[in-house]
């Protein structure tokens, strides 16, 4: 996926990269002020969840700038992706609003977007009846309660992420995003 970073649960890492977006964008952040797709993302306690700074809403606010959208996405990936195949404990929580951002036509990346939920749809999938080395590789399901917890806001949502789906063009993809909230 383009984008993921890959700064691992290196939370002091994660958060120089949104020192150096807000450097190079100081006003980035106010572009996304007051939008209703991000109406409470300053409520949840992001520095609560391992590996994730407590500066991510500057990020998603971020994304509304036109010059600043296309990096906050690159930093939004590295910080909710710990790895390519594994997702940060907050990506639960950022979710919800990841979804409303990818459905909001005054996001300049929403297509980035949409390619970050799909990720986190793709990664949400149990490992239940894989073979040992699928496992091995994605972890077992009770140490990542992050892909239950994914699939049930996938759910919950489940009109947002039909609409996403239809305009994600690879077959595949769109299956387990469907998949993630239940509409397969």
């Amino acid at each position: 996926m383009d984008g993921v970073c890959g700064f691992g649960k290196d939370v002091a890492a994660k958060g120089a990269a949104i020192e150096g977006l807000l450097r190079r964008h100081p006003g980035a952040p106010d572009a996304g002020r007051g939008r209703p797709s991000l109406q409470g993302c300053e409520d949840v306690p992001w520095a609560g969840f391992a590996g994730c700074p407590a500066a991510l809403p500057l990020v998603l606010r971020a994304l509304f700038d036109r010059t600043a959208a296309p990096e906050a996405q690159g930093v939004l990936s590295g910080v909710l992706f710990d790895d390519v195949a594994t997702m940060n404990a907050a990506m639960p929580a950022a979710l919800p609003f990841l979804l409303r951002l990818a459905s909001d036509p005054g996001v300049p990346v929403r297509a980035e977007l949409r390619d970050v939920v799909v990720t986190a749809a793709e990664l949400s999938e149990s490992v239940a009846g894989q073979s040992e080395a699928w496992v091995l590789w994605y972890g077992a399901d009770e140490d990542r309660p992050e892909r239950a917890l994914c699939r049930a806001v996938f759910a919950a949502h489940a009109g947002v992420v039909a609409s996403l789906a239809a305009d994600v063009a690879d077959p595949a993809r769109r299956a387990s995003l469907r998949q993630a909230a239940g509409l397969l």
